[in-house]
């Protein structure tokens, strides 16, 4: 390679992850912004007070209890969706690819609802499963999507997917209403606020139960950013260099389903999330995924964050869910890549 070739993918390189740290840094100010606002005002300063111990026990209770598990919990579920949505869009070299397009979150969402109506208790070990659940779900919806997009002869469409995703969604979302109508009243408001996103009522126990799948997923899927590289340059050069394109491609699905199904779980039927995230991150870093990878969970996450956090001021006291606020941002920029894709 020369010389001037080399400085300047090191130049680009350089830039991306500069961006990457910006965007990190968003995410910290978006996050103590977020500490400081809600129906129960803290000020700055009483929010400093209470993470050294020096907080009344009012702003102790509302700060630890209440704002941070929620805080937390928006920005790995903006992450697991945002990084979802990346993976598929390079295994597929689709730019339409979204867990919730092509109906996995609804899927994933469909167990939840199973799982509520036959654990109505709400005990500690139900919610520890409510991961599992939505990983079965989204398997089985992934696996569906496979089987119905597949044509002999031709392999997988990534029109087809898209379509067949979004016929599979309102499948699955009009048996989950189905389902929903027939659990406890009880239940009926808990499975009313999923459907609409919302990660308020957040707890440390839901923080916990996501946290062990993030650990294992996220450096999983940091460790295989050079393989989706090698997969974006095409089937037979993929294999040419040394790939296992299909077990790869199996392994790296999987991770999606996984990250999408535990984010479900806990964030709801937040949708546009995983579309949202990979595209601007790539319009920011470029395609090179060892870079794209981090800069779309970061972006997931400040997207969630933002959106969770404008929805706990715009109408208060009442507080709008997070996935009302990403689906009004969502549904046009939807349009705009649909408008754009037809013309080229």
């Amino acid at each position: 390679m020369p010389a001037s070739s080399s400085r300047s993918s090191k130049s680009r390189d350089a830039r991306a992850w500069t961006i990457v740290v910006l965007l990190a840094v968003l995410v910290v100010v978006v996050f103590f912004v977020s500490m400081n606002t809600g129906v129960i005002h803290l000020a700055p300063v009483d929010v400093i007070k209470s993470f050294f111990g020096l907080g009344t026990d009012r702003q102790n209770l509302v700060l630890f209890e209440f704002r941070l598990p929620r805080i937390i919990l928006s920005i790995l579920i903006g992450a697991g969706l945002a990084l979802s949505g990346c993976l598929l869009q390079g295994i597929t070299r689709n730019p339409l690819a979204d867990p919730g397009i092509l109906g996995i979150n609804s899927g994933a969402g469909f167990m939840v609802v199973l799982f509520v109506a036959f654990y109505p208790n709400k005990a500690a070990a139900p919610v520890y499963l409510l991961p599992l659940m939505a990983f079965i779900g989204a398997i089985a919806t992934a696996v569906l999507l496979v089987v119905l997009s597949y044509k002999k002869g031709e392999g997988l469409s990534p029109s087809r997917l898209v379509l067949v995703g979004i016929a599979v969604s309102s499948g699955i979302a009009s048996a989950m209403l189905a389902v929903s109508v027939r659990i406890a009243p009880e239940q009926y408001q808990f499975v009313q606020t999923w459907l609409a996103g919302s990660i308020n009522g957040s707890t440390w126990s839901d923080v916990k139960s996501v946290l062990p799948w993030f650990a294992v997923l996220i450096p999983y899927v940091l460790y295989k950013a050079r393989t989706l590289n090698v997969l974006n340059l095409g089937e037979q050069l993929a294999t040419g260099l040394g790939a296992r394109t299909n077990l790869d491609r199996l392994l790296l699905v999987a991770a999606a389903v996984a990250l999408a199904g535990v984010s479900v779980a806990f964030g709801g039927g937040i949708s546009f999330v995983g579309l949202i995230g990979p595209h601007v991150a790539r319009q920011l870093v470029g395609s090179k995924h060892q870079v794209l990878i981090p800069a779309s969970a970061i972006t997931g996450a400040l997207l969630l964050i933002t959106a969770d956090t404008i929805g706990r001021i715009a109408l208060q006291p009442t507080s709008v869910p997070a996935g009302i606020v990403v689906a009004i941002i969502g549904a046009p920029y939807f349009l705009y890549l649909m408008a754009r894709m037809k013309k080229s």
